[in-house]
C-alpha cells in the first residue's frame, strides 16, 4: 500500500513539475495555480467528477470530452486546458488532484511560502482572512498563504493547519471534548 501511495506521489510530482516548469516559462504560475484552485475546488464539490476520474468505465475520449467541457465552462487558462487533456489523454485524471497539490506545494516551496489550510464554519469576510493573515505571520514568521475551505459540520470557530500542527478551535471539538468529559464524570 506505501508503494502505491509513493508511486502516486511521484508520478504526480513528476507532471506538477513538467507543468510549473511551462508555466514558468510562459509568466503564467500565478494564472494556472488560480486554474488549478477553482478546479481542486470543482473536484471536491462534485462526486460525478470524481467517479469520473477513477471509474475504469469511461473511455479516455470520454473522460476527455466531458474534462473538456468542464473546463471550458469554468473558463479555465489555455496552458491549464491542454495539461489537463494531456493527463486524460494519458489516462492518469484519477492523479490530477495529487498533481494539483504538487503543483501547489512546489510553487509555496520556490517562494519561500508557507500553506495554512484553514476550514471553517462559514466564508470567512476579507477582514477576518486579513486578520488570520497577520497571526499567522507573526507566528510562523515567514510569507503565509491561506488554503480556505468551508465545512458547516464545524458549527463555528476554526481548523488551522501549518505543516504538521494543527490549531482546531472549532465549536464540534470543543462540544465533542465537553461530551467525553461528562461521560467521565459520574
Amino acid at each position: 500500500m506505501a508503494g502505491d501511495n509513493t508511486s502516486l506521489s511521484d508520478l504526480a510530482g513528476r507532471y506538477a513539475s513538467a507543468l510549473l516548469d511551462l508555466a514558468d516559462e510562459r509568466n503564467a504560475l500565478d494564472e494556472v495555480a488560480g486554474d488549478l484552485k477553482q478546479l481542486r475546488t470543482l473536484i471536491a464539490e462534485s462526486a460525478d467528477l470524481r467517479r469520473l476520474f477513477s471509474s475504469a468505465i469511461y473511455s479516455k475520449a470520454q473522460q476527455s470530452k466531458a474534462v473538456a467541457a468542464i473546463m471550458d465552462k469554468a473558463g479555465l487558462g489555455q496552458l491549464t486546458h491542454r495539461f489537463v487533456l494531456v493527463v486524460a489523454q494519458n489516462n492518469r485524471l484519477f492523479a490530477l488532484p495529487a498533481m494539483i497539490e504538487a503543483y501547489l506545494a512546489e510553487l509555496a516551496e520556490r517562494r519561500g511560502e508557507i500553506t495554512a489550510e484553514v476550514t471553517s464554519a462559514r466564508n470567512l469576510s476579507d477582514g477576518q482572512q486579513a486578520a488570520l493573515l497577520d497571526a499567522l505571520r507573526s507566528s510562523v514568521g515567514s510569507k503565509v498563504q491561506l488554503d480556505l475551505k468551508v465545512d458547516p459540520a464545524l458549527i463555528g470557530g476554526l481548523i488551522v493547519k501549518v505543516g504538521s500542527r494543527m490549531i482546531d478551535s472549532s465549536l464540534r471539538s470543543k462540544l465533542q471534548r465537553l461530551q467525553l468529559a461528562m461521560k467521565g464524570v459520574g
